[in-house]
C-alpha cells in the first residue's frame, strides 16, 4: 500500500514511523515518474510491513519538496528513525530501490 503525503501528514507518517519509510518525490507531467511508479507499487508489495511506502506530489505539496530539497523528479528518500538514510535521484531499476532498503532490514 502507498500512502499519499501531505505537509500536514508527513510528520506522523514518516518522521514518527518505526519502520523505515521510502518517499516517492513525484508529479503527474514527468515521464520518469510515470515509468518508475509500476517499480515504487511493486516495492511496497513486496516489503509490505517491513517498509513503509509513501508518494508526494510536487506540485500540489511544493512546500514539503522544499523542505527535502527537491530540486528534480523523480527522487526517492529513505528515511529510518526519522533521519534521511539515502536519496536516489532519477528512475532507478527494483533492485536500486531494494538495495537501498535491504541496508537497513
Amino acid at each position: 500500500m502507498e500512502i499519499n503525503l501531505t505537509k500536514q501528514t508527513f510528520d506522523g507518517e514518516v518522521v514518527k514511523s518505526d519502520i523505515p519509510v521510502l518517499v516517492d518525490f513525484w508529479a503527474s507531467w514527468c515521464g520518469p515518474c510515470r515509468a518508475v511508479a509500476p517499480v515504487i507499487s511493486e516495492i511496497a508489495d513486496e516489503y509490505n510491513g517491513k517498509v513503509k511506502v509513501c508518494k508526494v506530489n510536487v506540485d500540489d505539496e511544493s512546500a514539503l519538496a522544499a523542505e527535502n530539497a527537491i530540486v528534480s523528479i523523480p527522487t526517492v528518500i529513505i528515511f529510518n528513525k526519522g533521519k534521511q538514510v539515502g536519496k536516489l535521484v532519477g528512475a532507478r531499476s527494483f533492485d536500486e530501490y531494494a538495495d537501498e532498503l535491504d541496508k537497513l532490514l
